[in-house]
């Protein structure tokens, strides 16, 4: 028996994040996991906006998609179409935060794992071999410049307190 599976390529794919949106990207198994993220979104958030599209990796390989805003629903397609990796999901939520949704979606069953949730500009890291495409990691902002002072360590303590994540 002959295995000499051959990368092609590494694609650096950038990931567009419209104003006031998050964009949460995983990995999945299984083509129930469009209406289980769904569930999962609208009963962690009230009022939360977003648009999931799922690449399926077998049978028809379609991009699946679902959501309850339009715009969201695009930019969720039109990521997926840029990733263009099997079982890779994508997710953009307005009205919310990826802290506010990630345990649900983490314990939605055909959740796999979790590349990126954030705001922050974004760019997945895909491979590309004979048989497809994968994404192999995610470079998630900007590299630090330093380590933080006491003054920034203030900073962050008040700031998480002002917006109510801590007492």
């Amino acid at each position: 028996m002959e295995f000499s599976p051959k990368l092609k390529k590494i694609d650096v794919v950038d990931i567009p994040i419209p104003e006031g949106a998050n964009v949460i990207i995983g990995q999945s198994h299984f083509i129930k996991t469009l209406e289980d993220l769904y569930e999962a979104l609208v009963t962690s958030v009230p009022n939360i906006r977003f648009g999931i599209a799922f690449c399926e990796a077998s049978q028809k390989r379609l991009i699946r998609y679902e959501g309850n805003d339009e715009e969201l629903k695009n930019y969720a397609i039109e990521a997926a179409k840029r990733i263009a990796a099997g079982h890779v999901f994508v997710i953009y939520i307005r009205n919310a935060w990826p802290i506010n949704v990630l345990n649900a979606i983490k314990h939605v069953q055909e959740v796999v794992r979790i590349y990126a949730a954030t705001a922050n500009p974004l760019q997945v890291l895909v491979a590309e071999t004979d048989q497809g495409r994968g994404v192999i990691g995610v470079v998630d902002g900007y590299t630090p410049l330093g380590v933080e002072t006491e003054d920034d360590i203030a900073e962050r303590r008040a700031f998480l307190r002002k917006i109510g994540y801590k007492k």
